[in-house]
């Protein structure tokens, strides 16, 4: 990605991510087990799941890189999605698409690059470390692969640690969406210096 390109997704100011995170954080309260049956019930109804879309505010940063951006989530299987990644404007800046064993990126000039590991090509095209094949669950609300995770007083994600490449991710689930079957609302990834803030506008679920 150019820096030009990235100068314009710095145009989304990031006080604006901080601040509505800061104010829609839940108190924090007592958790429930993660062997309730409440929460299993909530996690197959996530699990089962066969299609899915969320858009809404993107930000990572880290001591080498800032980029703020919006995203749209789209996942249309267990094993096909696409993330895309737009500056103020409205302009494409990423385009991931993903299925079995192929993974296919856009960059900002139309350039696309064919690949099978999202998460590695991700880095070299851009140099954000995204760990996108586990945040394809925990952008639902799922643990995915991490055996280390809190419930919330609703039974519901609080917090996810997870173990890659000898280091350490944290999830951090901030508000939830106000429905029948709950959806994340706010979360923020933090794994040393690095942190990635999501914020869904909305949800459309089947």
């Amino acid at each position: 990605m150019s820096k030009k390109c990235v100068r314009c997704l710095q145009l989304l100011p990031l006080a604006s991510i901080l601040l509505t995170a800061c104010s829609t954080r839940q108190p924090e309260l007592p958790g429930q087990s993660p062997t309730s049956p409440q929460w299993r019930q909530h996690e197959q109804k996530v699990q089962h799941l066969s299609q899915y879309e969320t858009r809404g505010s993107f930000a990572y940063i880290s001591d080498r890189q800032k980029l703020y951006a919006r995203f749209f989530w789209q996942q249309t299987s267990a094993q096909n999605y696409r993330l895309l990644l737009t500056n103020p404007l409205g302009s494409t800046e990423l385009e991931l698409k993903a299925q079995p064993n192929s993974v296919q990126i856009t960059d900002g000039q139309g350039k696309r690059y064919v690949g099978k590991d999202a998460e590695d090509m991700v880095r070299q095209l851009t140099g954000m470390d995204i760990p996108i094949n586990n945040l394809r669950q925990w952008i639902v609300g799922l643990p995915g692969d991490a055996q280390q995770f809190t419930l919330d007083q609703h039974y519901l994600l609080h917090t996810v640690t997870y173990q890659q490449g000898g280091q350490s991710w944290n999830v951090n689930y901030q508000q939830y969406t106000d429905s029948i079957m709950p959806m994340p609302k706010s979360l923020e990834l933090s794994q040393g210096e690095r942190r990635i803030k999501l914020r869904m506008d909305n949800w459309m679920v089947q």
